[in-house]
């Protein structure tokens, strides 16, 4: 008889977590989209589109390490559910906005209603990881990680083509109402998914201490740490994918359709990668292929700058998701099994402040960047700066080159 674990389908409560992941990135990507477009319709500047970045993960580093002390106390479903019904507030204002129904005088309304959005997502990460764990059991989880991150990658395809599509044929206000449907949608789910949530009988410490006690679990485990270091300064120095509206309008002379194609690119990537990691789950070397993806990460980088063909662009964000989607496995996977239950939400919490240091600050540092060196220029500077990175967390960080995930089972 076979040893290996039942598929993390089987599980009901799986099923439902994915069904409100996908919810939430659908509604997420969708208003992303939509908000780049019409944030360059109205500015012309790529340092518009970094603001929009900053206006998200200023609130959200605010109110992350709080959102993770408050899902290992509270109920999980309904802090997601309330999280989801700030997405849809986001949404719901955006829209009302670019259809003119409420004035605004220049873009300062639409950053704050994209503020609020970042409150919301503070909440999203440290929900779904915590109820990971209650859904699935500890052998589950190498392929559970992987089948969650197929459904987020399938969520940054289906967000940014269906957001690219949705401008381009209905313009702003519909795009942002569709995403308000989704959020919606992603609170009713968390709400009729059936899981067992931890009785709510221990002992609160006090909340500065209870963040503080998380945050040094991460910074005592260099495997974890390393993980986490290399994704968020890799993504934060070398990403391309904040700066694709104005690369298409000024590189690549293309429209909103053309945007939901380079968006949705990176994600097939990271879905096909995801697929076979959920098949064949890493263990031997991860850490030197982890290494080795996020410098293919930064070369990928390099090439796209150089690109002037639509599909040839394409083409290569495809394999820059591929890459990436290496990083993205694997740090899930190492974050579940070394994670105690009573800390899931913190480490969440911690984690969601490094990817969003990596995404949102990353479109702040690509704005600026872009306005004094030029697009072209801050693109391969900053692919240049991924490999150095890369080197340097192999030399600092000798147990995450050393990594085999079966010493973590």
């Amino acid at each position: 008889m076979s040893d290996a674990p039942a598929p993390p389908l089987q599980s009901a409560g799986f099923r439902w977590l994915l069904l409100y992941r996908i919810c939430t990135l659908l509604s997420y990507q969708i208003v992303a989209v939509a908000v780049g477009w019409h944030i360059y319709e109205l500015t012309r500047d790529p340092l518009a589109l970094g603001l929009v970045g900053l206006a998200e993960v200023v609130p959200y580093f605010c109110i992350a390490p709080f959102s993770g002390y408050l899902v290992d106390h509270l109920p999980r479903r309904k802090l997601g559910a309330a999280a989801c019904v700030l997405l849809a507030v986001n949404a719901g204002v955006l829209a009302l906005l670019a259809a003119g129904v409420i004035p605004s005088h220049g873009t300062w309304a639409i950053y704050l209603a994209v503020a609020v959005g970042g409150i919301g997502r503070s909440f999203l990460g440290p929900v779904y990881n915590a109820l990971f764990a209650r859904v699935l059991k500890r052998e589950q989880f190498s392929r559970g990680a992987g089948m969650g991150s197929v459904v987020f990658q399938a969520g940054l395809v289906l967000g940014p083509a269906t957001g690219g599509v949705l401008v381009g044929a209905l313009g702003n206000p519909l795009t942002f109402a569709v995403g308000t449907g989704f959020a919606l949608l992603a609170a009713a789910t968390l709400l009729a998914m059936p899981v067992s949530e931890p009785a709510l009988v221990q002992q609160r410490g006090p909340i500065f201490a209870s963040i503080a006690e998380g945050a040094r679990f991460v910074a005592g485990n260099q495997i974890m740490l390393g993980a986490m270091a290399l994704d968020m300064f890799s993504v934060l120095l070398g990403g391309a994918v904040s700066m694709l509206p104005a690369f298409i309008k000024d590189i690549l002379h293309a429209g909103p359709e053309a945007l939901g194609i380079l968006r949705a690119a990176p994600a097939i990537g990271s879905i096909a990668v995801a697929l076979w990691l959920t098949r064949h789950p890493l263990r031997r070397h991860a850490g030197r292929v982890l290494l080795l993806a996020v410098a293919s990460f930064g070369l990928c980088t390099i090439a796209f700058a150089l690109s002037r063909h639509l599909w040839l662009s394409a083409a290569l964000l495809v394999a820059y998701g591929a890459c990436d989607g290496v990083s993205v496995v694997l740090r899930s996977t190492i974050m579940q099994l070394v994670t105690p239950d009573a800390m899931r939400g913190r480490v969440s919490s911690i984690n969601g402040i490094f990817i969003s240091s990596s995404n949102e600050l990353g479109a702040f540092y690509d704005g600026v960047m872009a306005r004094l060196l030029g697009l072209v220029p801050a693109m391969i500077v900053g692919g240049f700066v991924t490999l150095g990175v890369v080197a340097t967390t192999a030399r600092l960080a000798p147990r995450l080159r050393r990594l085999d995930l079966r010493e973590l089972q």
